[in-house]
């Protein structure tokens, strides 16, 4: 495979990163028109989903897109949704070549789009960067096939593995870096959850600061008995910021109305061993329309959505001090009696983060 195919797919890649959490529930797709190993169209997919990336950069080509070569981090959509499939856009336009990563899960789509571009006479050549593009489209390809969200799992902690003192002090346990790369995680996934215990002892905003966000996340809380102040920082943004209150099936009456009145969506949610079953929540949440979410604790929650084999990715952030046994734990109590047992992952990234250490894991 050419170096030129992997370099303009790569770019093509890189334009959907940009647009990350911001296309749900659409993929984040980027599209790089080539001719004669000059770019003649860029365009990735609008905030909201729509439009998608090929017309867009066919558009910027205009009569240049005739003959040209289309890389497109997705396979082209062949249904006639909101708007015309973007195979028949790239035919209209008289591509004659498409590169891809490999094949949208969407059955509606999944190998149709390649079959209208080949039917059309255009050549298709996939398989360009296709483990990339299944790790980037992978919030898309899991609520299409499983019908929940990609999870990420963040844990700023300290050294001994405590995320507050026995107090409950925990600002700030790590540095102003890691802390501002959180912003930049939470700004590329669709929402950002916390349990309420976290919203209750935290009183977080969960929005994205200083880094020009076009569409903030939204803010889910997730908190069996809706039991959380209405006073707080996420209960005053509710009208313009969305929040997403994911609760059980008995709540009082009283709080919902209270809740929808200021401008919360309330997502009802089924109760397991008495307590909200995260299965539920993300397999609601992805009926919504996410497809990434960032989780950021408290450990209950962590522990929760670890047993329950929810947990796609992790992202922990280690501070150099220690704090002790009688310290909070990142993550609550799992139960375990076998190290066998215990949720394993794999290794992604490390590095330094200003004071601090960064580390991803993935799923095995």
């Amino acid at each position: 495979m050419s170096a030129d195919h992997h370099r303009y797919m790569a770019h093509a890649l890189a334009l959907g990163r940009r647009r990350m959490g911001q296309t749900w529930p659409n993929p984040a797709v980027g599209c790089v028109i080539v001719k004669d190993g000059r770019i003649v169209g860029r365009g990735v997919t609008a905030p909201g989903g729509r439009p998608h990336a090929e017309p867009q950069a066919l558009a910027q080509a205009g009569a240049s897109a005739r003959g040209t070569t289309a890389y497109v981090s997705l396979e082209p959509c062949a249904h006639h949704g909101e708007t015309p499939p973007c195979a028949a856009a790239l035919i209209d336009a008289g591509v004659a070549h498409v590169v891809a990563p490999l094949a949208d899960s969407d059955p509606r789509v999944s190998g149709q789009g390649f079959a209208m571009l080949r039917d059309a006479g255009i050549k298709v050549t996939t398989g360009v960067l296709a483990d990339e593009a299944a790790r980037d489209h992978a919030g898309f390809f899991l609520r299409t096939e499983q019908g929940r969200p990609f999870v990420t799992l963040k844990l700023a902690s300290s050294f001994d593995g405590r995320i507050a003192t026995a107090t409950g002090e925990s600002q700030w346990i790590t540095g102003p870096q890691a802390r501002r790369m959180v912003h930049a995680m939470r700004a590329c996934h669709d929402a950002v959850m916390v349990g309420g215990g976290t919203a209750r002892a935290d009183d977080p905003s969960l929005t994205v600061r200083d880094m020009g966000a076009e569409r903030q996340p939204v803010r889910i809380v997730v908190s069996r008995r809706l039991d959380l102040p209405m006073m707080s920082r996420l209960a005053r943004s509710a009208r313009e910021i969305p929040l997403w209150l994911a609760h059980g099936p008995d709540i009082d009456p009283t709080l919902h109305e209270a809740w929808e009145g200021i401008g919360a969506r309330l997502i009802p949610c089924a109760v397991s061993a008495g307590q909200l079953d995260l299965t539920s929540v993300l397999q609601e949440l992805g009926r919504a329309g996410l497809t990434r979410v960032f989780c950021e604790g408290g450990g209950g929650l962590a522990a929760s959505l670890l047993v329950s084999d929810l947990v796609d990715e992790l992202v922990g952030f280690t501070a150099g001090l220690g704090i002790g046994a009688e310290g909070l734990p990142a993550i609550g109590g799992l139960g375990l009696a076998h190290l066998s047992d215990a949720p394993r992952f794999a290794l992604r990234d490390t590095r330094p983060i200003g004071d601090d250490v960064l580390h991803i894991w993935q799923r095995s």
